[in-house]
């Protein structure tokens, strides 16, 4: 009998305006589950989220949680305003029994210490403080709002981990496929206000939502012809007699009702790249270049050559110099040393992560005409800014939406929308993939591999990178960066690692003492325990001694002679448990040196 659910959400309705945005949503979350709530841009996903976690109300519908059980939600825009610094705000997090250590050990993988002041973080920054503060306690049940918007790859690899290890129920929003595959087990997918559960993973979703969708159209289809079929009937059916028959009259009127009310499922986006004239084959040559900024080497003596047809990949931790490599690459910033040469004929459409293209004072529509006139040119030839518009799945009622009232997902779309209208044989995508919904990242990815121009794209998503890219330039550490064919898990094959993080590989990249200058050959600076490392160390001697007392115990029950004739069952198990608790003990023991060796050395 299956356990009863932790947490239940039964006919959530919740109107937005005049629109129905939930209606009759429900959820279920039972231990140890692990839901995706998949959907699209603006179909309330994450207002079920926060219905679920108790931050939102509904108009109507029932909210049960089982008394005791715990609840941490991670939002996209968290409020740190009225604590006085980020560890104060993951601390309120923790509940009397939770580990204190916690706290800090995940700021410190997030990247941060914890004294930082609310008032001065990025939003990326604040987003980070509030996944520490949903882990740390290990809830009963963690909803996660896209946990991987802002982070980079090496972090996004460390959350993976981090939560697999975890017991806590799962209910979590991304659009990460390869995060979805590696987490979820389960399907909810919120389609025009209600949800639907597929209890497989999101390796199956896909598939699963196109066949519901077709039988959709199957049955929309006979419902059209039973009315036509009435309809002829209420003309040409009583020719006889001109009394109508009341109840058929009834009927074809409900099902015309029943026409009315159905939702179609939403349009996909159509989008099409406006594409110049070819560019010459080939379309940049570095050769040696070199950027610093003061101390730190950014890129150095870096080589490739990209041909017409390309679609290259750029990734690293942030912080690497991705964006620099980038702009020194595309001729908009130039290298301290070595050349960069350009292709003959190029036209270049650049799509920025920041959407600092987007003026946010102006509507959707003037975005997309500049703010002359109502049509917009593609490929030479006028569109009227409604069509176009609705291409990218923006309503006639948003041309005179502000910018700044847009969510993430539709800047993004918008962005792409202007992209795509500016002729180019050169993209130059700087994390396109943020807020996208999986739908449009699909057609993003088909439109990729039919443009016949050149693309450079930078994104810490994996199964993006696979499906797009011809080869992947990866960061190496300390300014190097190395070209590698292929996408992202060719990368990883090629060099047996992904994207390390940026303390990693300056570890990895440190030469011998024999190779250092002479001026350098001073002793290194001695770098402190991580709070996990010292945690360690003060909670292994207790473990120790549990070991310990757990093997003198064994070793008692095994000292009777005559257990083995008398209780051969017992003393195999007696046996077992014996020689796993010395080897545990083995374990702890020497990790306690090797900490306790490290401790000395950082101490001097």
């Amino acid at each position: 009998m299956a356990p009863p659910p932790l947490l239940l959400l039964q006919d959530i309705r919740l109107m937005f305006g005049t629109t129905p945005l939930l209606g009759g949503a429900t959820l279920s979350v039972s231990p140890g589950e692990r839901l995706a709530l998949i959907g699209r841009n603006g179909s309330g996903k994450s207002t079920l989220l926060k219905i679920a976690a108790g931050e939102a109300q509904a108009d109507s519908g029932t909210r049960f949680l089982q008394p005791g059980a715990t609840v941490r939600y991670l939002p996209q825009e968290p409020d740190l305003s009225s604590y006085a610094n980020v560890m104060a705000y993951v601390e309120t997090g923790l509940t009397a029994g939770d580990d204190p250590y916690r706290a800090q050990y995940l700021l410190e993988q997030l990247g941060l210490t914890g004294e930082e002041k609310p008032a001065n973080l990025s939003g990326g920054e604040a987003r980070r403080a509030a996944l520490a503060r949903a882990l740390a306690p290990s809830p009963d049940i963690l909803l996660l709002d896209e946990p991987t918007n802002h982070l980079d790859l090496p972090a996004i690899e460390w959350l993976e981990q981090e939560i697999a290890s975890m017991r806590s129920a799962l209910v979590l929003i991304s659009h990460d496929r390869r995060f979805l595959e590696k987490l979820t087990r389960e399907m909810v997918w919120l389609d025009r206000g209600v949800t639907r559960r597929l209890a497989r993973g999101f390796a199956h979703f896909e598939a699963w939502r196109d066949e519901v969708l077709e039988q959709e159209e199957q049955e929309a289809h006979k419902l059209d012809r039973q009315i036509v079929r009435e309809e002829h009937w209420m003309r040409y059916g009583v020719t006889a007699r001109r009394k109508r028959n009341v109840r058929r009259v009834a009927e074809l009127a409900g099902l015309r009702q029943q026409r009315r009310e159905r939702k179609a499922a939403q349009g996909g986006v159509r989008m099409a790249a406006a594409e110049s004239e070819a560019s010459g084959t080939l379309v940049i040559s570095a050769e040696n270049i070199r950027k610093a900024y003061g101390d730190r080497v950014v890129v150095d003596d870096f080589s490739t050559r990209i041909i017409r047809g390309d679609r290259v990949g750029i990734v690293g931790p942030n912080g690497a110099g991705k964006t620099t490599l980038l702009s020194m690459l595309t001729g908009t910033l130039a290298p301290d040393s070595g050349e960069v040469k350009l292709g003959t004929n190029l036209e270049m459409v650049t799509l920025d992560q920041r959407r600092a293209a987007l003026d946010p004072n102006t509507t959707v529509a003037q975005s997309l005409t500049d703010g002359r006139g109502d049509q917009v040119w593609v490929n030479g030839q006028p569109r009227h800014v409604i069509g176009y518009m609705k291409d990218f799945l923006f309503g006639p009622e948003q041309a005179r939406t502000p910018v700044s009232a847009l969510s993430g997902g539709e800047r993004g779309r918008l962005l792409l929308a202007r992209a795509f209208a500016t002729p180019s044989n050169l993209l130059v995508l700087d994390e396109p993939t943020n807020d996208l919904d999986l739908e449009t990242l699909d057609l993003l990815q088909e439109q990729i591999a039919e443009y016949s121009g050149t693309v450079i794209v930078v994104s810490h998503d994996r199964d993006f990178l696979d499906r797009v890219a011809t080869d992947v330039i990866a960061w190496e550490g300390e300014g190097q960066w190395q070209d590698y064919p292929g996408g992202y898990s060719d990368m990883v094959a090629q060099r047996g690692h992904g994207v390390r993080a940026r303390e990693d590989a300056a570890r990895k990249s440190t030469p011998a003492p024999a190779a250092a200058k002479p001026a350098a050959a001073a002793a290194p600076a001695r770098k402190k325990l991580s709070f996990k490392d010292q945690h360690e160390l003060d909670t292994l001697p207790a473990k120790m001694r549990k070991l310990e007392a757990e093997a003198a115990k064994l070793k008692e029950i095994l000292a009777d002679p005559g257990l083995y004739a008398r209780d051969r069952a017992r003393f195999d198990k007696a046996t077992e448990l014996l020689a796993r608790s010395e080897a545990q003990l083995a374990e702890a023991e020497e990790r306690w040196l090797e900490l306790e060796m490290l401790r000395e050395e950082a101490e001097g």
